[in-house]
């Protein structure tokens, strides 16, 4: 099989609605490109600048997404997978670790991230939801306490447990999403991905734009400066108005829709608050800088870390 017909091949092999939702986020990105140039020309600025940067890193974001998508489920385990280790890695590398951590992070970064996906990957429900909480949670700790430092033990196993909890076990249930067996939806699972994270993402512009454009009231100043009621009021009601609008990727209603995209919003916005929490008792303004206008990895992905594995749950026991 030639390249052509191996790409038409895989083309032919996904759903029509995928295509017509990428084409509509394109033609949004075509707008925003076009809104940036012209601002770059009229209003030169750092503020610009940062916006023209946000929008190219989401050009190649989405180019990277489409690609996986594509490839089909290993590509788009694989690319979850590389995500978790990198915002692991951002993860650890703010929070500081002695060497007696050196073997525990070993085996979060080399054994428990090719597990989880991996179990995934094999459909082992059973296993995957309590790998890492059950027994990730009792190993780690034992084999620190073996290389015999207990200087800030508590601490130090308190940071690996929940850098390994929000970064590998809660984002990998975003890609789990295409292990569900719901009745009548057979082989669309990666558009209830696509949905998961377009609800996700456009939560997060939402709330910035609402923010900057009318934002008065601070709702953490001490923890998010930038979050504020009208932000998170007027950008979580149009985010949750659009995913309602995108039933028809979904197996659920106009109006389960809109709920769920609801309960998407206010978990990611909690832990987008939580994460940047973190950051600041940290001293730290981003996660890294990875992905230039947005931050690091974890910055780009603080509100899946708690979206995801309530969405999946949900829909689980929803509707699968």
């Amino acid at each position: 099989m030639n390249v052509q017909a191996w790409f038409a091949s895989l083309v032919a092999g996904t759903p029509p609605a995928f295509w017509w939702v990428i084409g509509g986020v394109i033609a949004l990105l075509v707008v925003a490109s076009t809104i940036g140039a012209v601002l770059g020309r009229s209003r030169p600025g750092a503020t610009v600048d940062n916006l023209n940067a946000r929008i190219n890193a989401w050009w190649v974001m989405v180019a990277v997404l489409c690609a996986c998508f594509l490839l089909g489920r290993v590509a788009t385990l694989v690319l979850f997978a590389l995500a978790s280790f990198l915002a692991l890695r951002e993860f650890i590398t703010l929070t500081p670790t002695r060497r007696g951590d050196h073997l525990p992070l070993c085996l979060c970064f080399y054994v428990a991230i090719p597990l989880q996906y991996g179990l995934i990957g094999n459909d082992w429900y059973g296993l995957f939801v309590i790998l890492i909480p059950v027994y990730g949670f009792l190993l780690l700790p034992a084999v620190s306490a073996m290389a015999g430092d207990t200087e800030h033990f508590l601490e130090r196993t308190t940071k690996i447990q929940w850098g390994l909890m929000l970064t590998v076990y809660c984002i990998s249930h975003a890609p789990a999403l295409l292990l569900l067996r719901i009745p009548g939806y057979e082989g669309q699972n990666l558009l209830l991905l696509l949905y998961l994270l377009l609800v996700v993402q456009i939560s997060d512009v939402l709330q910035y734009v609402f923010g900057k454009l009318f934002g008065r009231h601070a709702l953490a100043p001490s923890v998010s400066p930038s979050k504020t009621v009208e932000g998170l009021v007027g950008g979580g009601l149009s985010a949750a108005a659009i995913g309602a609008a995108l039933w028809w990727i979904t197996p659920f209603t106009p109006l389960q829709s809109g709920a769920l995209s609801l309960l998407i919003v206010l978990c990611g916005f909690l832990g987008g608050l939580a994460l940047s929490a973190v950051k600041r008792s940290l001293g730290a303004k981003d996660w890294g800088r990875m992905i230039e206008g947005h931050g690091g990895m974890l910055d780009r992905m603080d509100s899946v870390t708690f979206a995801a594995p309530v969405f999946f749950h949900v829909v689980r026991y929803g509707f699968a």
